[in-house]
């Protein structure tokens, strides 16, 4: 089988999970990191917002970004708190963090790398826990727990997420997963929110763990933003997954890039592909 040619099987990190039972490995997102942070559409500012004022931010308190990646939370939010606390298991991500921090003058956050499950941290220090696009990567039931007791009373949870282009409904969205399938052996149209692969990762599913934790007035809080992707942006994009990542495909990176450029092109000659991209964030206080 020569370079250019797919390798059937699935690739690492995404086969199934159930709460507390974590399976994806620590290097599912090893050399990501700049294309996450370069190419994951930003969370819209209504939903930044509306985060903010539900969980009753003054501005005066702390906020940790666990799970963070390269600290899109956080960097969104560093002007909203006192202090903002970055964890993620992969150093390559915080060192992304960092960077982006530095380059922009920013003083308040605090980088660690750690697993979100054996992250210690004082007891009712932090105002807000939010995790981006990672919930169903963790052991739910245990950083539920963990959350509850790290927040100050009155303080909230939030896992944000979106649906990112493998489970999009739009046919040029489509046509990328069956060239994805084609090129790693992932079954077209089993992909989900955030980061594809894993059952139990809806708003339900955080619903039903924010609620056995303990947590209160909790619900998911959708919103829907049109966005315009080019070629290069939908490339980039998958790059910074865990099932199509440059490490993931290997050899064959170069080769899958030029069928589905050229697929999309064939698609839409102007490069440009647009959707209604769908948001949302499921939130939880902790009683009063």
């Amino acid at each position: 089988m020569s370079s250019s040619e797919p390798t059937p099987g699935p690739p690492p990190g995404c086969g199934p999970i159930r709460h507390g039972e974590p399976r994806f490995p620590k290097d599912a997102f090893a050399g990501t990191a700049a294309y996450y942070a370069r190419y994951r559409v930003p969370y819209p500012n209504v939903l930044l917002a509306d985060l903010l004022d539900r969980a009753r931010v003054a501005g005066k308190g702390r906020l940790l970004d666990l799970a963070c990646g390269p600290g899109r939370i956080a960097l969104a939010f560093a002007s909203s708190f006192r202090e903002i606390w970055a964890v993620d298991l992969e150093a390559e991500m915080i060192e992304e963090g960092r960077r982006e921090a530095a380059r922009r003058g920013l003083a308040n956050l605090r980088w660690e790398v750690a697993m979100a499950e054996s992250f210690e941290a004082p007891a009712a220090s932090f105002e807000l826990v939010a995790i981006g696009e990672a919930f169903h990567r963790l052991d739910q039931p245990r950083v539920a727990a963990q959350a509850l007791r790290w927040l100050r009373p009155g303080g909230a949870l939030a896992t944000l997420g979106c649906h990112g282009i493998l489970s999009g409904r739009e046919p040029w969205q489509k046509l990328v997963v069956q060239t994805v399938h084609k090129w790693t052996g992932r079954p077209a149209g089993a992909a989900g929110p955030s980061e594809p692969g894993t059952p139990e990762n809806g708003p339900e599913d955080a619903e039903k763990v924010m609620r056995e934790a303990g947590f209160v007035a909790v619900g998911s809080h959708p919103f829907v933003q049109p966005q315009e992707w080019t070629t290069e942006a939908i490339l980039g994009y998958l790059y910074s997954t865990s099932v199509c990542s440059r490490r993931v495909l290997g050899k064959r990176a170069e080769p899958f890039e030029a069928e589905l450029r050229a697929a999309l092109l064939a698609h839409d000659p102007r490069g440009v592909f647009r959707e209604d991209m769908r948001w949302g964030y499921t939130f939880g206080r902790k009683a009063e």
